[in-house]
């Protein structure tokens, strides 16, 4: 809590003003904006002016208004402190702080602040209206403890079990399957698709009953259509394992029975259409053929040469944006073979692919986003699919799901960036609105595969000592390599820069400790393989990158046979300074061609001719001019044509005319001489002559161009020693072997391991078990495309009992413990490297566990101790832990994402505030790691160290050390792009030796903590979905139709409910008496009573030890359980046993009595009866159902509420009980319910 005494640590420009102005004051002042809190600076002679952000119409306060005493700070209010009465400095616009003095928690209280002021001078006419009154009180904080508990709510369970509600067809499906509480709590529509192929469903039970239900909402939903003509399309976003290639399988199959026999299928990897077709066979569609567009030509797909007339067209993203080398292009070829009115399937598979069609501010759509949107432009009857685990894991990787009808005509949002501005804003549970949303207009479904039976474990992998002394050797290398290209770079002249390598040099620096992180984990990696191999368990390893490109160059450069397998770091270093480093021009010391280019510049073009030529010249002129015919001029012509009219030439000493075959000419001017007029003479003709002037200037030429040659020389032969030096001490680095290689070797070769990679070749023991030889992945028998096909048939036969995959090769790849598998062993999944995007981490984890297990894997993730890959690995378990994946419709399924992401705006708000505090352009807003307030020098040296790491990263730039009393000083500066960008700053961290890594990164995530405490605090922070709890909710009477979709049917309903959330005091001593029958109790158990009183009353509770020691669980009579549980010093700062029962009891029944008719701020509470803080009995109203066709209604009701938290969008989730009904929807205050019923006109009741 703030401090009145401290001065803010953080100002803003000048609120323009938005009100009059006033008399004139002497010099501009700060205020604290009395709504928002920012710190605003008013103009001289301004006294009423808006805020320039949250817009609000205010005044300067009236001690500001005149001239202040000596020693009271003009941009502060002295009120004296109740308690000790310490005269205070409070900022304007403060309402809640402590005092420095004794620590009471205190508060203004408008009505009484006139008695502090003196009266106005009287030489100021204000003119004004006087300002709201304030008093100091002391602050409720029990109240304030409430109000942040119930912002954020409290959690239930996340899933439920899966069951079609209104499809039968088919059987159970064959694993369980769950979905989020927030998507069970809405019903899909009525089902009225017949399907065509239910018998043969029937009697082959091919597809289970859920996989049956998506075929019957899909192609119930591509019968309508959307506002602008396209056909509507449907989205399948069930996790990884569920089924969705039978699905698919499944759809296509009744497409064919439709006379529909053209099907687009775009999925990631080409390997996978023996997945489809596998999946077709297996729901009986054996007729239909499926083509690999790969292997076909870019001609006419229907053409006599190609002959595909029908069947399933099977592609990959790549190919989709793929043209011939004629201009070609696979897109035009597929729109072609379909025809313009083309009806049939277009599947998009894992058409996560898609998702930057909309990049971030700044980025450039990719082309395959634009490929995607294109195609659909082009087929506008096509039946699209889309299908994937993680397509919606951001808002704005919906932007090429355009036949959702989200967004355009007939709906409140005109394009995808207005309803994407309207997700932003609404927070984590605007996109849980949208999955909601979609299911109740029948296009989504999104299920996935309880994860019951499977185990998770991070394990933490701690770099030993020899990594940890080659990863600072490495650190400190790169740190000097960048030194080293920076004056190797001012050496070269400014017009031949190399704008690339700067870009390639952090490629390269982030790829090299990625193989670093990676390679530190391999010891720990290969033990915890092998104990579950002797454990009877087989091993999955996952990781991101092979190192393949930096195998390949190796091969390339020594050849095929080598000492050791290839260390990527090390070739990733050689490549780079091998091919970038700053070499000057190498200088040619040829002199002929200098003296040729010296003699063709001084060249005269045309030497003085003699009076004869010149004549001559004029004569043939005239001939050839004076009626002949033409022939005859030509006969004339071609006679004098062996003749020169420059026969006759001038000496240049002599000035006397003589044929120029007789003259000297000079090599270098081409003047012409007589050889006797020469001093001394030249008795013959010579052919290469110079006179004495040229020869003068050529040698002087020479001379100077050799000493600048050799100076030159000079230097490009010690750059390139420079460079051959840079290069051996890489050569002799300690640096660690591509992991991928060294896994296999030490796992018993590619004849006990599986690999399931993108790459096509690899390193294998040389058969004399000296050095390695390279060679193909695959064999005569088996082709390269089939390579990984074969290599996880041998993983799922137990030929091979550890398989490795990358995301580039493993995409759709099935590797459970399947019941129709010769392995069904239990899958043991390592992780190597996680990415550090949440939802790449799911796809991977979903290739171990999927439908049809014999059982669920055991899952170990494994992190080094350096920079934030620890806290990275911890999050993903947790969201595994409770099923979570970002798109799976609810985003509590794991840790708060925005909590944890931090590329969020509290992220980039932590970094601004780190990197300002570091360069001394604002106070630290925490105490770094390891440092202590009491000890300022410690934070002054970890400022100098952090500053310094910076530099080596290239964060500060031009940074220079200081002199004199700044001695040791690094100065600098970090540009404005590089102060937000958070994954720069994680990326170069990396590079950073250990011990200063962790610091830095502990620093940041110290004050990304406090940024997010501090935002719940101030009922700022979006918690997603709320569970509003209590022990009695009964829902009042019929809810009221606001909203129908014309299109689905379905409805927007408001929803009113009475909730008794308090806690009676027989129920309070029942709870204590469990606890200690059990014989759990603890000393510190028992009631307990606020030490401070509020209006008279304290406010009591019932504490005892939670599952953590140290921490208690908080009973209260008002609200019942708190979702925090409390610290011990905490609790007994502000509470105190009650050693008397009777006490307690009174207490606690006068509390509860009270709160059902009054909030805890009491009978006079500035909101009123609309206040909730601790009221036991309440209303509540939830707007349930549809909400994007009311978005902006509510958005505009909402905004013209007092309280700041009651002005955001917050989604909710209540749940009766007396008939278990569970309604997931935006919370509607109380304050603005009738707002919200006079923007909309609901018309009819529904029937319970």
């Amino acid at each position: 809590m703030g401090q009145p005494s401290v001065p803010p640590q953080q100002a803003a420009s000048s609120g323009g003003g938005g009100g009059g102005v006033g008399a004139g004051l002497g010099g501009s002042c700060q205020v604290r904006c009395a709504g928002c809190h920012w710190i605003l600076t008013v103009g001289a002679g301004m006294m009423e002016f808006s805020c320039p952000k949250c817009q609000l119409p205010q005044m300067l306060p009236p001690e500001m208004m005149r001239v202040q005493a000596q020693g009271v700070d003009p941009t502060k209010i002295q009120l004296p402190c109740v308690r000790c009465k310490a005269i205070l400095n409070v900022p304007h616009g403060l309402t809640r702080f402590s005092c420095p003095q004794c620590g009471v928690d205190l508060a203004i209280d408008p009505s009484k602040l006139p008695h502090y002021f003196p009266s106005p001078s009287p030489s100021i006419n204000f003119n004004l209206n006087p300002p709201p009154p304030l008093v100091v009180e002391e602050v409720n904080e029990v109240a304030v403890d409430v109000e942040r508990e119930e912002d954020e709510g409290g959690t239930v369970e996340t899933f439920t079990d899966y069951r079609p509600l209104k499809v039968s067809i088919g059987p159970p499906h064959p694993d369980a399957v769950v979905e989020t509480s927030s998507l069970s709590a809405v019903q899909p529509p009525e089902p009225t698709y017949d399907l065509k192929i239910k018998d043969d469903l029937e009697r082959s039970k091919a597809l289970s009953c859920l996989q049956i239900e998506t075929i019957v909402y899909a192609c119930q939903r591509h019968l309508q259509y959307l506002p602008n003509g396209t056909r509507a399309g449907f989205f399948i976003g069930d996790g990884a394992g569920v089924g969705k290639g039978r699905t698919i399988a499944g759809l296509i199959w009744e497409s064919w029975h439709h006379s529909r026999h053209k099907t687009l299928w775009i999925s990631v990897g080409s390997d996978l259409k023996f997945d489809a077709r596998r999946d077709l066979d297996d729901v009986g569609a054996s007729c239909i053929e499926v083509h690999a567009l790969n292997k076909l030509p870019y001609s006419k797909l229907d053409s006599k040469s190609v002959g595909v007339r029908d069947g399933v067209v099977f592609l990959t993203y790549s190919s989709l944006i793929a043209s011939s080398e004629k201009g070609r292009s696979r897109l035009q070829q597929l729109v072609q073979w379909c025809g313009s009115e083309y009806d049939g399937l277009v599947v998009f598979d894992e058409c996560h692919k898609a998702k930057n069609l909309i990049p971030e501010p700044g980025g450039q759509a990719t082309r395959t986003g634009e490929a995607v949107l294109e195609l659909q432009d082009r087929l506008p009857q096509a039946r699209v699919v889309y299908c994937s685990a993680t397509g919606a894991s951001e808002p704005r990787n919906l932007g090429y799901m355009v036949r959702l009808g989200l967004w355009g005509l007939g709906t409140c949002f005109s394009d995808f960036h207005n309803l994407l501005g309207a997700l932003e804003k609404g927070g984590v549970g605007a996109l849980e609105l949208v999955a909601m949303d979609m299911k109740a207009r029948g296009m989504y479904v999104c299920r996935t595969l309880s994860y019951e039976g499977a185990e998770f474990e991070v394990i933490e992998a701690p770099l030993e000592e020899k990594m940890k002394d080659m990863y600072k050797r490495a650190a400190e290398f790169w740190a000097e390599l960048r030194v080293e290209l920076l004056a190797a770079s001012s050496c070269i002249p400014e017009e031949k820069p190399n704008p690339q390598m700067w870009r390639l040099y952090w490629a390269s620096h982030q790829r090299f400790f990625r193989h670093m992180c990676m390679s530190a984990k391999v010891p720990a990696l290969v033990k915890l393989a092998k104990q579950a191999l002797a454990e009877n368990k087989c091993v999955v390893i996952g990781l991101q990158s092979t190192g393949e490109a930096r195998t390949e160059e190796a091969v390339t450069k020594y050849g095929l046979e080598l000492d050791d397998f290839v260390s990527g770091p090390r070739e990733l270093l050689l490549k780079l300074v091998e091919e970038y480093y700053p070499l000057p021009d190498m200088p040619d010391t040829g002199p002929d061609d200098r003296v040729k280019e010296l003699q063709r510049k001084r060249h005269v073009a045309t030497p003085g001719v003699s009076f004869k030529g010149r004549v001559r010249k004029v004569a043939k002129w005239k001939a050839a001019s004076d009626g002949d015919s033409d022939e005859e001029s030509e006969t004339e012509s071609d006679h004098e044509s062996t003749e020169s009219d420059e026969e006759f030439q001038i000496c240049e000493i002599c000035s006397a005319e003589e044929d120029k075959r007789k003259l000297l000419r000079c090599s270098c001017c081409s003047q012409l001489v007589h050889p006797t007029c020469l001093v001394p003479p030249f008795v013959d003709l010579v052919p290469d002559w110079s006179c004495h002037s040229c020869k003068e200037k050529t040698d002087e030429y020479l001379q100077a161009r050799r000493a600048y040659d050799a100076e030159l020389l000079k230097r490009y032969e010690a750059a390139k020693e420079r460079k051959e030096k840079i290069l051996e001490i890489i050569r002799s680095l300690d640096l660690p072997n591509n992991p991928l290689d060294d896994i296999i070797d030490q796992l018993g070769g590619h004849d006990n391991v599986a690999e399931i990679t993108g790459r096509r070749g690899m390193l294998v023991r040389a058969p004399s078990g000296k050095g390695v030889v390279y060679q193909a992945r695959n064999t005569k028998d088996v082709t390269m495309e089939m390579v990984n096909m074969h290599e996880k048939q041998l993983f799922m036969d137990g030929n091979k009992l550890v398989a490795i995959i990358s995301e580039a090769g493993s995409a759709g790849v099935s590797l459970q413990a399947d019941k129709r598998a010769l392995n069904q062993r239990r899958r043991v999944h390592l992780t190597l490297e996680l990415p550090w995007s949440a939802d790449r981490a799911i796809q991977q984890f979903g290739r171990t566990h999927r439908s049809n297990q014999a059982c669920a894997p055991e899952y170990r993730l494994l992190f080094t101790n350096l920079g934030g890959e620890r806290r990275f690995a911890s999050i993903v378990a947790k969201r595994l832990e409770t099923l979570g994946a970002l798109t799976q419709g609810d985003r509590r399924a794991g840790p708060t994402l925005s909590a944890y992401n931090y590329n969020s705006n509290y992220g980039k708000r932590a970094l601004m505030q780190m990197y300002r505090g570091i360069m001394d352009q604002a106070p630290l807003p925490a105490v770094p790691p390891g440092c202590s307030s009491e000890k300022p020098d410690t934070i002054q040296d970890f400022i100098m160290k952090a500053r310094a790491a910076l530099v080596s990263v290239g964060i500060v730039r031009d940074s220079v050390l200081g002199n004199g009393k700044d001695a040791g000083k690094v100065s600098g500066r970090i540009v404005e792009s590089d102060m937000h960008d958070v994954g720069r700053f994680l990326n170069r961290l990396l590079g950073l030796p250990p011990e200063i890594q962790n610091r830095l990164f502990e620093f940041f995530i110290i004050i990304f903590d406090l940024l997010v405490r501090n935002a719940r605090y101030e009922g700022n922070f979006d918690s997603g979905i709320v569970d509003i709890k209590a022990n009695i909710i009964e829902r009042q009477g019929p809810p009221k139709t606001v909203h129908v979709d014309q299109l689905s049917g379905a409805s927007t309903v408001l929803f009113t409910f009475t909730i008794d959330r308090g806690i009676n005091w027989e129920l309070a001593t029942k709870l204590l008496a469990d606890k200690q029958k059990g014989g759990l109790s603890g000393t510190n158990d028992g009631f307990y009573e606020s030490k401070r009183e509020w209006l008279g009353h304290r406010h009591f509770l019932l504490a005892f030890e939670g599952s953590d020691s140290g921490l208690f669980k908080i009973f209260r009579p008002t609200v019942g359980e708190a979702l925090r549980e409390m610290p011990l010093p905490e609790l007994k700062s502000k509470y105190r046993k009650v050693p008397s029962l009777e006490k307690a009891r009174n207490g606690w029944q006068e509390e509860y009595e009270v709160s059902s008719r009054q909030c805890m701020h009491g009978p006079k509470c500035k909101v009123g009866s609309f206040c909730t803080v601790g009221r036991r009995l309440q209303e509540v109203n939830v707007l349930g159902g549809l909400i994007l066709p009311v978005w902006g209604t509510i958005e505009k009701a909402l905004s013209k509420q007092a309280r700041l938290n009651q002005r955001r969008l917050r989604v909710v989730r209540i749940e009766t009980t007396t008939d278990n009904q569970r309604i997931v929807g935006l919370l509607v205050p109380n304050a603005a319910v009738e707002s919200v019923l006079s923007d909309l006109s609901w018309v009819q009741e529904i029937d319970d």
